[in-house]
């Protein structure tokens, strides 16, 4: 498989599974409550069969309120925000790790290139000891 240039949509010939199975992404209740535009999306590699793992925000979201994303952000279908706002639909056709951003009272996007995506944080126990990875014993 030829890989993409750099920073162009995917074609598709470049497709992959990532990009093929989801159709949802999750935007911020702002955009529906105050009918503000998307100002800022990333995609992150997706959760779920149904997730493009696109997040989509106004830039007004608060640290408390991204830190509840279950009542905060809502899965919505992409091409549903395409139709919202069809600046988005070129943009979506990107891969993961892909970040954009446009000024208030822009039309035109920017690529972002410093913005490090929040990846969910797993707890792992590291350890040596051997013992520690040995399932029962039977007779035990």
């Amino acid at each position: 498989m030829r890989r993409p240039e750099a920073d162009q949509p995917l074609t598709p010939d470049d497709e992959t599974n990532q990009t093929k199975n989801g159709f949802l992404a999750l935007v911020s209740r702002l955009v529906f409550d105050e009918k503000l535009p998307v100002r800022f999306m990333y995609k992150t590699v997706p959760e779920h069969l149904n997730d493009t793992g696109w997040r989509m925000f106004t830039g007004y979201e608060t640290e408390e309120f991204l830190e509840n994303e279950q009542i905060n952000m809502t899965p919505m279908p992409v091409e549903r925000m395409t139709q919202l706002d069809p600046s988005l639909t070129e943009l979506v056709t990107y891969n993961a790790g892909t970040v954009w951003e446009r000024a208030p009272e822009s039309s035109g996007w920017e690529r972002v290139y410093d913005f490090k995506i929040p990846a969910p944080r797993v707890e792992v126990e590291i350890t040596n000891d051997i013992d520690a990875f040995k399932g029962p014993r039977e007779g035990s």
